[in-house]
């Protein structure tokens, strides 16, 4: 037996920081985590993008409490300015591209208010990036950077992975530039015959993908496969409208290991689309001005992706809790030391 265990040790925290230091899973983490992290690096330094260093607060989330939002914003009382904890800099890489005229990346925290699950963390690290380009750009680029990440891991922890139990044959599928699929979301749902579509009832009303729909799209087309142009009530308002389409987004996500772990999109380039988009999600105006105006002023077309950093490590070491996969756990609503 793999002396590479878990333990789930993030259900206790008494002590933790004795357990955390002597077990070897943890070891491999933390391996693995510096792998991506100087991955990472080295994809977009070849590509000639920036990093840039971003704040974990601010005034405009790029999840607000509107149609289409999938997680709860984190708020919090700064000297007694009420502010959020940043889901994602998605907005900031943008205006990003803008400052140096390059492609922007980072990987950052990122905070959400749901509780922590099996699937979920409270607290996850992202590794974002926004590219100028549509959609069918980004989504090249974000294959190009998962095949650059399996390569690199396998070249760096190919033993430590097979001594978790962990079979090497479909990371060494991606090292090799993967199996990449393509299917619109109304494609979906004809080949899941509406099983795993969630529809929200009244008026306006949309469609998603539910958890069991990506994994039965998985178990029936295989893994990385790109599902494309969901409803655009169902997705942020900022993912751009299909052309000629208001009713469909020009959004991707990528399904692999337990289900989504990457996802991307066009943003709106003109401000009458953006503020268009404001208005069908029900989002206040007020705080998404400034990003409003970067359009007025600096009118450019983007595109970008976030990755899961822990859903990737578990697809990695193919492993089903991604609460075993922080070097130190956050819950909210606890207060959690080391």
């Amino acid at each position: 037996m793999s002396t590479y265990q878990p333990a789930g040790i993030w259900k206790n925290t008494l002590n933790y920081q004795r357990e955390v230091v002597r077990n070897p899973w943890y070891r491999l983490i933390a391996e693995l985590q510096n792998s991506i992290t100087e991955l990472t690096v080295d994809f977009w330094r070849a590509r000639g993008a920036r990093n840039a260093y971003l704040p974990v607060t601010t005034g405009s989330i790029s999840s607000p409490m509107g149609l289409g939002s999938d997680s709860l914003p984190v708020q919090v009382d700064l000297f007694g300015q009420p502010t959020y904890l940043a889901d994602s800099m998605q907005f900031m890489l943008e205006l990003g591209c803008r400052i140096t005229g390059k492609d922007t990346y980072y990987i950052m925290p990122s905070f959400r208010g749901e509780d922590i699950d099996a699937r979920h963390l409270s607290q996850f690290f992202h590794s974002e990036a926004e590219i100028r380009g549509g959609l069918p750009d980004v989504m090249r680029v974000v294959e190009e950077y998962l095949t650059y990440l399996a390569a690199g891991v396998l070249e760096g922890q190919a033993s430590e992975l097979r001594a978790v139990g962990r079979d090497l044959t479909d990371i060494e599928v991606l090292a090799n530039g993967g199996k990449f699929q393509t299917i619109t979301f109304e494609e979906a749902v004809r080949v899941l015959d509406g099983e795993g579509i969630h529809t929200e009832p009244g008026e306006p009303g949309w469609r998603a993908l539910t958890h069991t729909g990506e994994r039965r799209l998985m178990e029936r087309l295989g893994e990385f496969t790109w599902v494309t142009h969901f409803d655009h009530l169902s997705v942020p308002f900022y993912q751009a409208f299909s052309d000629g389409d208001r009713g469909t987004a020009a959004n991707a996500d990528l399904l692999f290991g337990l289900g989504e772990i990457v996802g991307a999109g066009e943003r709106h380039e003109s401000v009458d689309d953006l503020v268009e988009a404001l208005a069908i999600h029900r989002v206040d105006r007020e705080p998404y001005e400034w990003y409003a105006d970067i359009r007025r002023t600096d009118p450019l077309r983007t595109s970008g992706f976030g990755m899961g950093v822990e859903r990737f490590l578990m697809w990695l070491l193919n492993h089903d809790d991604i609460r075993d996969m922080q070097l130190v756990p956050r819950e909210n609503g606890k207060n959690i030391v080391p």
